[in-house]
This record gives C-alpha cells, structure tokens and sequence, in this order.
C-alpha cells in the first residue's frame, strides 16, 4: 500500500477465517509513517492498534450495522480522509480570467 493513501488505526481487533488481524472498535484514519491519525490523536496515548494492511474506505454517509465488527467511525477522520485520497477538485472552473 502507498504511504500517502489512509490505512486504518482501530481501539481493538479481531482475526477473520483465514487469520488475517482486522479492525474493530472505534475506527480511525491513519497515514503509516507518522505517529498520530488524520484527526490528531496520538497512537500510543489514545491505545489505538495500526492496520497498514487495511484502506481507509469509510465515509461520512457510511451506515454501520450489527453485524459490523467496527462500531464507531471517526467523523473528523472521514470528512479529511475523503477529501485527501480523492484525487479531484471538488469544484470545476468553467470561465476562468484570461
């Protein structure tokens, strides 16, 4: 995975059929390399575990079920997440100065 795309940083984990470590918890935006979350918490203070094997591919508008292993998402971690890894303006200039 790149470094500059958002990998996940969770409060705990579980362990799928074929042994693979995912999150589970309270989700947060992480950028691997650096020591905090997109929102500004701490790792290490906040007890978070890091999941450089897991993308980032929640959004604000995400609804979570029961059957979900991920109880919380961080808002703040999702509005920057999204507008970091989409790679496109949000706005188009259609007249722009000569």
């Amino acid at each position: 995975m790149r470094a500059d795309l958002p990998a996940v940083a969770a409060s705990s984990e579980w362990t799928d059929g074929d042994g693979v470590r995912q999150p589970a918890g309270e989700a947060h935006a992480w950028l691997p390399g650096h020591n905090q979350t997109l929102c500004g918490l701490a790792l290490a203070r906040s007890r978070l575990l890091r999941f450089p094997h897991v993308r980032w591919e929640y959004q604000a508008s995400d609804v979570l079920t029961e059957a979900d292993r991920v109880r919380h998402v961080c808002r703040r971690c999702a509005a920057i997440a999204g507008g970091r890894h989409a790679n496109r303006r949000p706005w188009t200039r259609h007249s722009p100065r000569p």
